[in-house]
């Protein structure tokens, strides 16, 4: 009788329980305008294409040392197993908040031995066995006296079911999905943006390595030339052709060369230990494989980049922030809905007895339902200083939202800046060196012939090895300009966890 009362009540809310207070999320602003307009970047070289680059970027380096490292450390690094972690987390509270829009229930059953107490029986069974021995006297015949117990056990035999289920009318369940659901895709993208960092450190952590050893294998052959070159002035002062202050300039030279080495074989070592961390190993497990000098890998001739607007779309941190965006709003609508009074539909049924036979009879079985109205009238004052927090939330959300464009654009133009001029360092370094190559070999002709010293040969040659040393510095950082690159533009990542299954459409939406 009381669910038929109140059908078409329920009927009536059901019909309009589509509708959520609260704002609707239309999507971020246009935080870039210019940007998002562009055909091109400010600072790119206008003849590179743009067409979408390869996601793993690393491999244009075609150096499978690097590969492997950079694999390793996806799938052995706690920065990544992190992200993934708080992915199933946020994903487990959005599979939570979808719950809650269903209905909920609960059963129990209950077997137990009661002992109730009777009190004082003492002074009781003393007047029945006052009783029994009038009647003995009376009747010259033996009466036994009756007992009363302080206590009465009986069985007691429960079985209950209860359900509830929220008629979302003014949307407050669904916006908090809806907050769960922005805050998964947030970790999400988070996830995306720790693999975007972690292949650029990596691969930069690989080329100082492999920088670093190019720099002390120079060092070191510059050490034996200056040694070489500081033997033979010292034999030529002992006959007079050399002074004493040729040997100390060639003294000064040596040590300063010398100085140098210490402190590369350290950044080597550094570097070793930095890779291994990176992979998730310990310090050292990378020694033996990487111990051996390498070139320092070299970028591609070309590099495809793409426009502004594209970037914004692919970039996981931007992503990651219009997600936190949208879920800011959902949480607006959440609070807003605590102004509007809640519908619960219950329904309980138990059944007890004494006898677990007859446990699950008609008469021993209770049944109750019907919809229950909860309406904190009193709390507008709470729920405004929540819609105010929340609203306060969004705002701040907003705002990031508007750094983290403005910041990789800027990351991006400066990136693109910075590989172009260093692709023109390069270029001058390069003419030195080959300038350098070519004096040396005409001073070692020159000395084949006789016109020049073997000093002035070793000290052309000293001069070629800093070209050299300053080639391959530069060489290094322009590989670093490219990853850098890269990394702004939002490459490097790929789905680490499958997606969630698609949630089954609710009747009431």
């Amino acid at each position: 009788m009381i669910v038929r009362r109140f059908a078409p009540p329920l009927l009536a809310s059901a019909l309009v329980s589509g509708c959520m207070v609260g704002p609707d999320y239309l999507g971020p602003p246009n935080a870039a305008p210019r940007a998002s307009a562009a055909t091109a970047f400010l600072r790119a070289d206008r003849t590179t294409p743009a067409y979408h680059p390869a996601d793993d970027w690393w491999k244009a380096f075609d150096d499978r040392v690097l590969t492997d490292l950079v694999e390793t450390a996806f799938a052995n690094s706690p920065s990544i197993d992190m992200a993934q972690a708080r992915l199933r987390q946020a994903r487990a509270a959005y599979a939570g908040s979808r719950a809650n829009l269903r209905p909920q229930g609960s059963a129990s059953a209950v077997a137990a031995q009661a002992r109730l107490g009777l009190g004082d029986t003492d002074s009781i069974n003393d007047g029945l066995r006052s009783a029994a021995s009038a009647a003995e006297d009376l009747t010259g015949l033996p009466v036994e006296a009756p007992s009363v117990p302080n206590h009465v056990s009986t069985d007691l035999y429960n079985a209950a079911f209860d359900a509830s289920w929220e008629i979302d009318i003014f949307g407050g369940n669904r916006r908090a999905a809806e907050q769960s659901a922005a805050q998964a895709e947030a970790a999400e993208a988070a996830l995306a943006d720790a693999q975007v960092q972690l292949a650029a450190e990596t691969a930069q952590a690989y080329v100082s390595l492999r920088s670093s050893q190019q720099q002390l294998a120079i060092a070191r052959h510059s050490a034996e030339l200056q040694q070489t070159s500081l033997n033979l002035t010292r034999q030529q002062a002992e006959q007079g052709t050399a002074s004493d202050l040729d040997i100390a300039r060639l003294e000064t030279q040596l040590a300063t060369t010398k100085a140098d080495v210490p402190v590369l074989e350290s950044e080597v070592e550094q570097g070793l230990n930095r890779l291994a961390v990176l992979c998730g190993l310990e310090p050292g497990e990378l020694d033996a494989r990487l111990k051996s000098p390498r070139s320092v890998p070299r970028p591609p001739h070309k590099v495809a980049i793409g426009d502004p607007a594209e970037m914004l779309r692919r970039r996981p941190d931007i992503r990651q922030a219009e997600r936190k965006l949208a879920a800011g709003n959902a949480a607006i609508g959440q609070a807003v809905a605590q102004y509007f009074p809640k519908i619960t539909l219950i329904g309980l049924a138990s059944s007890g007895s004494t006898d677990a036979d007859k446990l699950f009879d008609a008469g021993s079985l209770t049944l109750l339902g019907g919809p229950t109205l909860q309406w904190n009238v009193l709390s507008f004052g709470r729920t405004a200083a929540r819609v105010e927090q929340a609203q306060a939330g969004f705002d701040a959300a907003l705002a990031q939202y508007r750094q983290s464009v403005l910041s990789a654009l800027e990351d991006a133009e400066s990136s693109l800046s910075e590989f172009r001029h260093r692709q023109q360092n390069v270029s001058h370094l390069a003419e030195a060196d080959a300038a350098a190559s070519k004096a040396a070999e005409l001073m070692r002709q020159m000395q084949e012939a006789g016109t020049v010293s073997v000093i002035d040969v070793l000290d052309v040659e000293r001069q070629r090895l800093q070209a050299e040393r300053g080639l391959a510095q530069g060489q290094a950082q322009l590989t670093n300009a490219f990853i850098a690159l890269e990394k702004s533009l939002g490459l490097g990542w790929r789905p680490l966890l499958a997606p969630p299954p698609p949630e089954p459409k609710l009747a009431l939406r």
